[in-house]
């Protein structure tokens, strides 16, 4: 069974969004092993100036790059990433596991996003809209669609 681990930055907040995410935390329990890994996010304020920010990315990129399992597939969530549709992505996830890789991780950074870092030391990095979420419902997103993923390479309805 496929490990899949997602690291994200900063604690669910929102009762709707954590009550979503265990509805799909508990759908994925026969299609994976799951991990939800929740790396501190640095405080900011709204008018910091680029190299504030920077170093708010750097810091929770750190963090990052310590909660990162070794030997993991790691697929960064980035605005910048390339689109696929789920089809494509169920796709790409089979293939990776074909390939060998047992265990893929998925980044989601913070408020400003995700350091260069992190974007370069990942194999992929995946956009899933040019429309900007926030973070924590991204959590949600992601999560709706491994399912849908896993339901897609299993030949599944839900998917439809």
């Amino acid at each position: 069974m496929m490990r899949v681990t997602i690291v994200a930055v900063g604690k669910l907040k929102e009762t709707y969004l954590a009550k979503g995410v265990a509805e799909y935390v508990k759908r994925l329990r026969s299609y994976c092993q799951l991990k939800i890994i929740e790396v501190k996010d640095e405080a900011f304020r709204e008018r910091q100036s680029p190299a504030q920010q920077e170093i708010v990315k750097v810091r929770e990129a750190e963090r990052i790059h310590k909660a990162i399992p070794p030997r993991s597939y790691v697929i960064a969530l980035d605005m910048q990433g390339v689109m696929k549709s789920s089809e494509e992505l169920s796709i790409l996830i089979d293939q990776v596991g074909v390939e060998g890789w047992n265990h893929v991780t998925f980044v989601i950074g913070g408020a400003l996003g995700l350091h260069s870092s992190v974007i370069k030391a990942a194999h992929l990095h995946v956009s899933f809209s040019t429309l900007t979420f926030p973070h924590q419902l991204m959590r949600l997103i992601l999560l709706e669609q491994i399912y849908r993923w896993f339901t897609i390479i299993r030949g599944e309805p839900y998917h439809h």
